[in-house]
């Protein structure tokens, strides 16, 4: 890939685009073109803030993107490249991403008003069949293993192992085996400098470091 391509990096539930701001700086000083995209993470349902990141990297002009994405970003991002045929992912990054489900947000669903705490996203996602991984020409996939966070707290019962929120299970998607699990909490993906040197790794070759440091 060129690294004039650009990068475009998807937060997570409840959160702003700013709080990219760390691992925006680590992939742009690794030569990328990088921009962090900011959403409704709540408010709108999966589908409408899959057309809106669609109209976002459409924008960018660029004939390919590739794409950085974390928890709810990367079920963002897969529903995006699921229905939107206009654009064109090189390579997809997937960090902490709950793909097939989310023990903590069924969990935090039972509590008075969890359902509206998860927002509209995740609920579609949680409620429709999972897309196969369809647009992006490489996927990879980051997954933390220190399992401490608000998962843990609201489901004590989190199977593991997982990185506080999302299970390592839950992160596996058929037929993507380019993978690799850091000692890392579910929020410290966003700061973590291993996470940020194995996503520079695999847009660079669409590989991850054989023996990753956490």
């Amino acid at each position: 890939m060129s690294v004039r391509d650009p990068v475009v990096i998807v937060h997570g539930l409840w959160v702003h685009g700013v709080i990219m701001g760390l691992l925006k700086r680590r992939i742009a000083h690794c030569g990328f073109v990088a921009h962090a995209y900011s959403y409704p993470s709540m408010r709108l349902t999966l589908s409408e803030n899959a057309e809106r990141l669609a109209q976002y990297c459409g924008r960018l002009g660029a004939p390919r993107i590739h794409i950085v994405a974390h928890s709810l970003g990367g079920l963002i991002a897969l529903k995006m490249l699921e229905t939107a045929r206009g654009v064109h992912c090189g390579r997809l990054v997937l960090v902490g991403t709950p793909y097939s489900g989310s023990f903590a947000a069924a969990r935090l669903s039972r509590f008075p008003g969890g359902t509206r705490l998860l927002g509209r996203s995740i609920a579609e996602w949680l409620s429709a069949p999972r897309p196969g991984i369809s647009g992006a020409d490489e996927t990879g996939i980051i997954a933390g293993t220190r399992g401490f966070g608000l998962g843990s707290l609201i489901a004590p019962d989190l199977p593991r192992p997982n990185d506080g929120v999302v299970t390592l299970a839950e992160t596996q998607i058929p037929g993507v085996n380019r993978r690799v699990d850091l000692r890392v909490t579910h929020s410290q993906m966003l700061v973590s400098r291993a996470v940020a040197r194995q996503c520079c790794t695999f847009l660079r070759s669409g590989q991850f470091e054989l023996r990753p440091a956490a």
